[in-house]
């Protein structure tokens, strides 16, 4: 079982319905609160893999999985772009933004690579591996 949490600051110069659209177009299934900070909610990896496929960048999202796990066999966390996200793409940043990014931390009580192979799978010559 995994577990996606999601959360991303809404500033006072955004609409937080746009940051929630944004949001959406990538987690269409979260339930996403708003609090002082911003909004956060769970999720589930499914559009954001189906996204990362269509946008043909299953080797960075990969990447930057396996670079979120930092030694952690059950955790990743990574950081993707607030504005991209605004038109329904997937970018990742590995550096904060003026408007901050969306966060995603994706915890399961099994290995951590299984959930990265499911969602990212490695690719040769730029197709998909199946196992």
């Amino acid at each position: 079982m995994e577990t996606v949490t999601v959360t991303c600051p809404v500033f006072p110069s955004e609409d937080p319905e746009k940051v929630r659209a944004a949001l959406a177009s990538i987690f269409p299934t979260g339930q996403f609160e708003e609090d002082t900070k911003g909004l956060s909610g769970q999720a589930d990896l499914v559009q954001f893999s189906a996204l990362i496929r269509r946008q043909r960048i299953l080797d960075t999202a990969r990447s930057q999985m396996q670079k979120g796990t930092r030694g952690s066999h059950s955790k990743t966390v990574f950081s993707l772009n607030k504005q991209v996200a605004t038109v329904g793409k997937v970018s990742f940043v590995d550096y904060r933004t003026v408007l901050g990014t969306i966060s995603v931390c994706v915890e399961t009580d099994g290995d951590i690579d299984e959930v990265i192979d499911r969602v990212a799978p490695m690719t040769v010559d730029g197709e998909e591996v199946k196992a």
